[in-house]
């Protein structure tokens, strides 16, 4: 498949996530067990999106100096769209983190080498998953009418879901894993596995690891779909999807102790996914330029942000009148 990327690009793409990772995993847990406060989380959030915004810059002026400005300007918006894209389809997944470590009381100093964990095996399952994707689009086009065709029943999906109130133990993957393992009712810090008497157990925080890393395929099955839309460039689409993803420890510490305040994202969120989901059944029909994606992409979210604070005022308004 054709692609931007050449050897020069991909070392330095490959750079940056070593750098990167070496300060978000290393410098920041070389203290141990800890929490990140909101603040922190807040600027190192910014700290990535600016990271992420160079890079972009970069990518633009490298291809501004090999092949003009024209295709410049096109790979960098579809770059800055299947970031903007991946990014707010994370926000979901960092909920399920959330309902995930509140269902198994998980403390807050515990969960920073589960959420590092979850970051690497992310990075390493997508990245396998979108060069199989990459390769299926190129052997296979006809594939991005059934991506699409999945998006566009996923949103409505999501749209039309009611709020699941059954217990988290109650699923059925949970009930299977727990019956496969020999595991402590108590949590042991920070330990994945212990031993007793000889015999190896897993620990509830192996439990959560596994499932925050199966949530994430699960994720990646609506999001790299999605970024096809954009782009069938393996470059641009491994570089905006690993971007979005290693601020996720960042995030997910940002939303912790706000997540009930965006009960809208959802729908928003479905939004997105029908409108991508439309855009690759019209493929042959009616092209989409970038540009305009990348401008509906952020009006969705806009809206839903400022629909969700109308919806919080009001919350908070009938509250305070009681």
């Amino acid at each position: 498949m054709n692609s931007v990327g050449n050897p020069m690009l991909w070392g330095s793409f490959a750079v940056v996530v070593i750098i990167m990772l070496a300060f978000d995993l290393l410098l920041q847990g070389r203290k141990g067990a800890q929490t990140m406060s909101m603040k922190s989380a807040a600027m190192w959030s910014l700290v990535w999106i600016g990271l992420s915004l160079l890079f972009n810059f970069g990518f633009w002026w490298y291809l501004n100096g090999e092949f003009g400005r024209e295709v410049a300007d096109a790979k960098a918006t579809m770059f800055l769209t299947g970031y903007l894209l991946e990014k707010a389809l994370a926000v979901d997944n960092v909920f399920v983190w959330l309902i995930l470590f509140s269902y198994f009381s998980i403390p807050a100093n515990l969960q920073r080498r589960v959420l590092v964990y979850g970051v690497l095996g992310a990075i390493v399952l997508r990245t396998g998953m979108i060069f199989a994707g990459s390769w299926l689009v190129g052997q296979f086009s006809w594939i991005l009418y059934v991506f699409g065709a999945f998006l566009l029943f996923t949103g409505i999906k999501m749209a039309l879901a009611k709020e699941d109130d059954g217990a988290v133990g109650e699923k059925p993957m949970i009930r299977w894993l727990r019956s496969k393992m020999r595991m402590t009712d108590d949590l042991q810090g920070e330990k994945f596995f212990v031993r007793r008497n000889g015999i190896l157990f897993a620990t509830p925080l192996l439990l959560v690891l596994i499932m925050v890393e199966l949530s994430d395929v699960i994720f990646a099955v609506d999001s790299i779909p999605a970024i096809f839309a954009v782009t069938t460039d393996p470059f641009i689409v491994l570089t905006s999807n690993l971007f979005a993803i290693l601020g996720l420890r960042a995030m997910y510490f940002l939303l912790a102790g706000v997540a009930e305040r965006f009960s809208m994202l959802k729908y928003g969120l479905a939004v997105i996914l029908i409108f991508i989901g439309i855009k690759m059944l019209l493929l042959d029909v009616f092209h989409i330029p970038v540009g305009i994606s990348l401008g509906v992409i952020a009006s969705i979210l806009i809206i839903t942000l400022l629909i969700n604070t109308w919806v919080n005022r009001r919350a908070d308004l009938a509250k305070s009148k009681k």
